[in-house]
């Protein structure tokens, strides 16, 4: 009888690894755009957000470390999966068209190692500005309800109105966009929840839902730039 761990570095454990972090990372997804959608709400509204996440304190760096391993796990498996194709593949196709079918293959499931490694060098980016980036030692401290919190209004405002980096974070929302539209489907293929009656919905509900998600979050940078004030005071932030 083969062993969990032989199992694990099977194909198929491979690929059930892929499916299982990648419906865990679509829920960290909308819950993440959800918290980023406060800042419609004004300036009092993301920093609350901030202030509540951070308030969970050990529970906070114990949800943050199991994320990551998510990451790390899906990032594996993916990249694995992928290796294992192309060696078996031997040579790539002259032509290549969507099979159609279960297969689904689109641009999205072709390009999925390319946008995955961007999406995760964006990652480390992302958490370098945002989740470490400058704190109330340095002067980033706002007023919420007579509390002094940390200011995370004023690091997203600095960031955004600077076209450079508005530019660059719609560009990887628009490589989201097409990494979910492959992804969501293709997850719960994978750990085996949609029956051939599902296939064809679910597959056109995941284009949907690719859509509103790279559209939620495209538009946030494009928000702060276009209607945010500018903080008064600030640290001048550098470009990339």
């Amino acid at each position: 009888m083969s062993t969990p761990r032989f199992q694990l570095r099977s194909s198929i454990g491979k690929k059930l690894l892929n499916g299982i972090t990648g419906v865990l990372l679509l829920l960290f997804i909308v819950a993440h755009l959800a918290g980023n959608l406060t800042i419609f709400a004004g300036q009092d509204a993301l920093n609350a957000y901030a202030h509540l996440t951070h308030s969970l304190g050990v529970l906070l760096i114990v949800i943050e470390l199991a994320l990551a391993a998510v990451f790390l796990a899906h990032a594996y498996a993916g990249m694995t999966v992928w290796r294992d194709k192309q060696r078996a593949r031997g040579t790539g196709y002259t032509q290549v068209a969507s099979k159609g079918g279960p297969s689904r293959q689109t641009l999205g499931s072709r390009s999925m190692a390319v946008t995955g490694v961007v999406l995760l060098v964006f990652l480390v980016i992302h958490l370098y500005q945002f989740r470490f980036g400058p704190s109330e030692a340095q002067g980033y401290v706002a007023n919420l309800h007579g509390e002094k919190v940390w200011d995370l209004n004023r690091i997203v405002v600095e960031h955004f109105k600077q076209p450079l980096w508005v530019a660059f974070y719609m560009g990887v929302m628009l490589l989201l966009g097409l990494h979910l539209r492959h992804g969501f489907w293709s997850a719960f293929q994978t750990i085996g929840v949609l029956t051939p009656r599902l296939r064809t919905a679910a597959f056109s509900f995941a284009v949907v839902f690719a859509l509103v998600i790279a559209i939620g979050f495209f538009v946030l940078p494009l928000y702060v730039f276009l209607f945010s004030p500018m903080p008064v005071t600030g640290v001048a932030m550098v470009a990339p």
